[in-house]
Formats: structure tokens, sequence, C-alpha cells
């Protein structure tokens, strides 16, 4: 339903590169803050998809509208990722010393009217004279089943589940396209591997990437496998409790224990993968079956598995597919990229990553008319 927009944000991302800023005597070179930009395309595709709004642009409200939002999201992966020393010394907590649940409290509320400036605003959108029932955004079929279902589609839950959407769905693939880029410019003979699989499948660069490519790029493919493998957005994945008394791995565990995976153990083990730590996209070319016997688990597994694989794949190998295709790419000196994880509950890159990039001759007609 939400390819459209996909592809819109992605080609908007494109416009933005273009138009950039210039360095040095090549007036067709920019140096971009990739955190930043391919942040801003996954708010913005998430935000079309929840709320039918975007926070592109030049204006002041969009400015800070988007500041507002990164803000939000920052702090919520800070306190959700923080160690709360009041749980292990309750003391602490009753002579206030441990401030971070007032932190957590302050976010929340900062969230909650976010979420809900946005229901306002569909809410009174449908009560106009020239609305029409189209339900083409999360909100207005949230809102549609509130009108049939009040008691349980509350706007406390419409609240809940786009705040999850939107916390889960821009920092997790805006990073794994950072480490994505960050690779690939460490190991230049891979990023053209890559230019050429997407050549040779596009033929005569007479069209952009799209949706419909991705199926036929299986190094791409990889290069998002190996990066999600190498850096996977949250390396403990989501706490689990038991529900029960269980034996897992002989390993007994009581009923109510919180488990936490280790999946970057898991994923970067010398017993499981050959030479876990170099970066070979073509390890992924033959995998066998989508798991391959819980080696490779980036967004958990099962019935309590991230329900938003499918749409973070098809926007991080959209938008990853078309940096390639459209621009060559540079590291801003001759210094490798510093790899160094920064912390929180997801894996951000420790400095974000700055790379140079120019339009490919063969692709500034159609980058022209976008």
């Amino acid at each position: 339903m939400f390819a459209d927009i996909r592809r819109n944000e992605v080609r908007t991302l494109l416009q933005r590169l273009v138009r950039g800023k210039t360095i040095g005597e090549d007036p067709n070179t920019n140096v971009v803050d990739m955190k930043a930009a391919v942040f801003d395309m996954t708010l913005n595709n998430l935000m079309m998809m929840i709320a039918g709004k975007q926070y592109y642009g030049d204006s002041d409200e969009k400015l800070e509208a988007s500041k507002r939002f990164k803000e939000i999201v920052t702090e919520s992966l800070q306190v959700s990722g923080a160690t709360n020393i009041g749980d292990f010394v309750p003391l602490l907590k009753w002579i206030g010393v441990n401030k971070l649940e007032d932190k957590v409290k302050l976010v929340q509320e900062k969230r909650d009217k976010f979420m809900q400036d946005l229901i306002e605003e569909h809410k009174n959108r449908r009560k106009g004279s020239h609305w029409e029932q189209k339900n083409n955004t999360m909100i207005d079929v949230l809102l549609s089943l509130q009108d049939s279902e009040p008691d349980y589609y509350t706007d406390e839950v419409i609240r809940g589940m786009g705040m999850v959407m939107f916390t889960a769905g821009t920092d997790t693939t805006a990073i794994t396209m950072e480490w994505a880029l960050s690779l690939l410019l460490n190991n230049p003979e891979a990023l053209k591997k890559a230019q050429n699989e997407i050549d040779t499948h596009i033929g005569d660069s007479s069209r952009l990437l799209d949706d419909s490519d991705l199926a036929q790029l299986p190094y791409l493919h990889g290069i998002i496998n190996e990066t999600l493998r190498m850096y996977p957005a949250a390396p403990l994945l989501v706490p689990h409790e038991s529900s029960d008394e269980c034996i897992v791995g002989s390993f007994h565990v009581p009923r109510g224990t919180m488990l936490l995976v280790n999946l970057w153990a898991i994923q970067n083990d010398a017993k499981l993968w050959d030479k876990p730590n170099e970066f070979k996209p073509e390890r992924f070319i033959d995998f066998k079956g989508q798991r391959d016997g819980f080696r490779l688990m980036p967004f958990g597994y099962g019935r309590r598995g991230c329900p938003g694989e499918n749409l973070a794949m098809h926007v991080a190998g959209l938008a990853l597919g078309s940096l390639i295709q459209c621009f060559e790419w540079e590291r801003v000196s001759e210094e490798l990229i510093d790899m160094t994880e920064g912390p929180g509950l997801t894996m951000p890159k420790g400095i974000p990553l700055l790379a140079k990039c120019r339009p490919r001759q063969n692709i500034d007609n159609l980058l022209a008319h976008l």
C-alpha cells in the first residue's frame, strides 16, 4: 500500500543530496551528514504512513517539528537503555538521588503530547465538510475503528501504537543504513560490486531503482544482511520474560525471569561464522534459509519477532540501493571510517558518518529530472 510513499521519500533524499553543499574545487561533490540525512528520510516515510505529513522543508514550522521529534526519539532510546540504579539500591529513590524515573515520566509526557497533537489534527479534519473517508493513514484507520469500538480503540491505544512505530522504525533503520554505507566506504570493492549489480539489472540507466527490483539484487541483500550481522540495531534484542518455568540450553529458567539475548555475540562468534570481523556480503549469497540455524536473528524470531521486518528491509534496500546507483561515494579523508559503537538501547555509530558524494555520470539526466 505504501510503496509510493517509500519511493517518493527516497527520491526526496536523492534530491537533497544533489542540491547539497559543495566542497573544494569540485562543484559536484558534497559532504553529507549521513546520520541526519537517512534519519530524516526514515522519519518522513513513517510520518507519511502514520499521519500523512512530511517534515522535510525549510519552513520554521517543519524544522521545529522535526527537531522536536528527533529529540523525543533520542531521549526515549537513552532512558530505555539506561540502568536505573534505584532498582538495585531502593534507598536512592526514597531520598531522591536517582532521577531516571523522573526523566522517563518527562519523556513519556512529550511522547504523548506529540502523538495526541497528530490525533487531534485528524479528528478535526474528519469533522470538516470536505473530508473523504479514504483510510489512507494509520491514524485514519484507527480513528475509524474508534468510531465502532470506542472502548477498545481509545486515544491512549492509538498513541501507543503510533509511538511504537516511530521509535522502533526510524532510528533502527537509519542506524543500519549508516553502518552499511560506512562498511562500503571502508570496503570500496564491495561498493563497486553493488554498483555493477544494479547497473547490470537496470540496464541502460533509463530509470531509477524501484521496489520491484530488490528481489533481483542478491549482493545488495548480502550487504544489508552482513551489516545486520556485524552491527545489529538491537544488539541485545528486546527483553523477554519466561511465562513458565523452563529449560533453555541446559539452563534452568524460573518463571518470571527476564531474558536478554546477546545477539551481537551470536552473530560475531568465530565458532559460527568464518572470519566474523571481516565484511563479506557474499557469505549471504547462498545463505541456507532465512535464519540458517538461528545464527542470524537481527529482528528476533517467532511470534515475538519484529513485525516491521519486511518494511525495514524494503526501506533499507530501496534507499541504500538508490544511493549506490546514483552517487559515487568517498571517505572525507584517506583514513578509514571509525567503526566504534556508541551507547544506547540501539547500537549507533560513536561518530556520525560524514561522506563525500557526487552524482554518477550515467545517472545525471535522471537526477536532473527528480
